[in-house]
């Protein structure tokens, strides 16, 4: 048996055609959710993005590991103390390790453990491929490193791979030869509610629409689809659009990869799942 887990960051369902999106951001996607099984009420225990990743690879409640958050104590496993055996506790049962038991050879192709100094994330792993970047990669970096496991590993027998694709994250860095495939394409209904682009820019915090970057509200020159904030409809479109062109953009690794795998003639006997990591 063959197990592809494809995780792509700060991917939202409602943004998917699959899950009736009215924009084309996700044709690869869409074709294997028609052959497998949709998720409509699927809650992550923890989040963001560490707490969430940590709790899917233990199978253990943040308030148990420890990690509730992305920074500080918040972000630290607890400490086991005297019970602590020769290995601790996330590579004894951590997702990892219960494969490596069942015989599979486990594979990651991320940078997430170096991200956020999580390094319990590869507990169970047999081979480890960061990608260098910390979250910041394209996926045009990303897919030489997956062309190649595939191309060495997927006629194999009984492997487990974990894919991170980044790109639907801020800042929205899809390269600039994919062009903007929905500049004619209407924004999501709910955008257009009178008032509303008013309403939130008299919000103020972090990933709010005068501060997107988290702390800041500044553009980048060096992220052209990315805007710092959005005070009008222009701006607004310009931001979804990057965000639906970063999805795109990872779709269309998905294509690749089942291209790899059907060439492989191992389609049908693998195991494809594909979520956010939020669930």
């Amino acid at each position: 048996m063959r197990i592809l887990y494809i995780d792509i960051d700060s991917l939202r369902p409602d943004h998917l055609g699959c899950y009736g999106y009215h924009r084309n951001t996700s044709p690869n996607i869409d074709a294997i959710a028609r052959e497998g099984v949709m998720f409509k009420q699927c809650y992550t225990p923890d989040a963001p993005c560490l707490p969430s990743r940590t709790a899917f690879y233990s199978g253990r409640f943040g308030i148990q590991t420890g990690v509730v958050g992305h920074g500080g104590t918040a972000a630290q496993p607890k400490v086991e103390g005297k019970f602590r055996k020769f290995q601790d506790v996330f590579d004894q049962q951590g997702l990892g390790r219960q494969l490596q038991k069942l015989g599979f050879h486990t594979a990651m192709i991320s940078p997430f453990g170096q991200r956020h100094a999580a390094h319990w994330f590869y507990a169970g792993f047999n081979e480890i491929h960061n990608t260098g970047q910390g979250g910041m990669e394209s996926a045009e970096v990303v897919k030489p490193v997956v062309d190649k496991w595939l191309s060495d590993n997927a006629a194999k027998d009984n492997w487990f791979l974990h894919i991170n694709y980044w790109d639907p994250h801020t800042p929205y860095r899809a390269p600039a030869e994919v062009g903007e495939p929905f500049k004619d394409d209407p924004l999501p209904a709910w955008l257009e509610q009178p008032g509303l682009l008013e309403k939130h820019n008299k919000m103020a915090g972090p990933h709010t629409s005068m501060e997107i970057g988290m702390w800041w509200g500044d553009d980048d020159a060096k992220w052209p689809r990315h805007v710092g904030r959005i005070t009008d409809r222009e701006r607004l479109r310009k931001h979804i659009n990057g965000y639906d062109t970063g999805i795109k953009f990872a779709d269309d690794q998905v294509g690749t990869i089942v291209a790899a795998l059907k060439s492989a003639g191992v389609y049908d006997d693998t195991a494809i799942i594909i979520s956010a990591d939020h669930g």
